[in-house]
């Protein structure tokens, strides 16, 4: 409940999440621990990607009647904390007000405003983001702008560069905020609402590796690796064509950069300058070289001994020209195209 500008709960009783996690079984767990109810509501694409062996869920995509009958009568609504976690579900000023008695948050892991939306590792990665944050905030009817309720900033360590590597350190963080939080909740501990600076804010949008991953070799080589680290692992990885694009896409991975050879001119970006075997060096637009251990085709397999000295990647304007026409659009059932 809210009083006096605080957020807290006098009983807490159950959690309700309204999404989809990888580690439901451990919030689960944690929510055990605490002797909480826990019920998983999810829609009809993310239920398809949740381990049915180890978590039941209701599947509901959107809020209508029976999601409320649902709620009623699994749990009492003043002791249920409602848990928005990557949730499809429109939830609507009405329903946030006079259903859940606006006791639904959001775990958003960045530093809000900044970062509201979607795909946050990829782009953080992109601009080297170094700083991790873990926070929940009140959902309200616009996207990542509810009053911050509690967070905590930590260090990405310097060694990590991929979205698994920084996936990993966040759900770890994660457990680890989420049971703090939770265990202060159900001690009675209020906690002081504090508005978003909306002048800060920035959204960024939903990425797919597949459409948004295209290499476009003009940039320069300090934007192009950390493009290419943004689709590494745990995605199919950024892509681009090689000489006539007999090939089909192909998929860069285990990319780094490399400054040990001799300066490039940006006629040259894209042009395999050398091949050492286990690896390609190809050339940027400035100073410095990418070392390249996988080129992967549309099946996955590595066709690096396939490549030759003098041929060059490359992605034809027109692609990258319809790449940034087109908004991606999503709803309860996934990517529309």
């Amino acid at each position: 409940m809210i009083h006096n500008n605080k957020f807290f709960f006098k009983n807490l009783k159950a959690i309700v999440f309204i999404g989809q996690s990888d580690i439901f079984d451990q919030l689960i767990k944690i929510n055990n621990n605490l002797s909480l109810k826990t019920i998983i509501i999810t829609s009809e694409d993310q239920s398809k990607i949740i381990d049915k062996n180890k978590v039941k869920f209701s599947i509901f995509n959107k809020i209508d009647k029976k999601f409320q009958n649902f709620i009623v009568k699994e749990t009492t609504l003043e002791n249920t904390l409602f848990i928005s976690i990557g949730a499809r579900i429109i939830f609507t000023k009405k329903n946030i007000e006079n259903f859940f008695k606006d006791n639904l948050i959001n775990f958003h892991l960045t530093r809000l405003p900044l970062d509201s939306g979607g795909a946050d590792i990829s782009w953080r990665i992109m601009r080297e983001d170094r700083i991790d944050n873990q926070l929940c905030h009140l959902v309200d009817e616009n996207i990542d702008t509810g009053p911050i309720i509690y967070n905590k900033p930590t260090l990405i360590p310097k060694n990590y560069s991929t979205p698994k590597e920084f996936l990993d350190y966040k759900l770890s963080r994660f457990l680890e905020f989420y049971a703090d939080f939770i265990k202060k909740l159900t001690k009675k501990e209020k906690f002081e609402l504090r508005p978003q600076i909306n002048y800060l804010g920035r959204y960024n949008p939903r990425l797919n590796a597949e459409i948004d991953g295209l290499i476009d070799w003009n940039m320069n080589s300090y934007d192009l690796i950390n493009f290419i680290n943004a689709f590494e692992e745990p995605y199919k990885g950024a892509s681009s064509y090689l000489n006539n694009g007999s090939y089909g896409k192909l998929y860069l991975k285990d990319v780094q950069l490399h400054g040990g050879d001799s300066s490039n001119h940006p006629f040259m970006s894209g042009i395999v300058s050398r091949h050492d075997g286990g690896w390609i060096v190809v050339s940027t637009t400035g100073k410095h070289m990418l070392l390249i251990e996988k080129v992967l085709n549309k099946k996955g397999k590595n066709i690096i001994d396939k490549i030759k000295v003098g041929d060059r990647f490359y992605t034809p304007s027109k692609e990258l020209g319809i790449l940034k026409e087109k908004k991606r659009n999503y709803n309860s059932k996934g990517f529309i195209k």
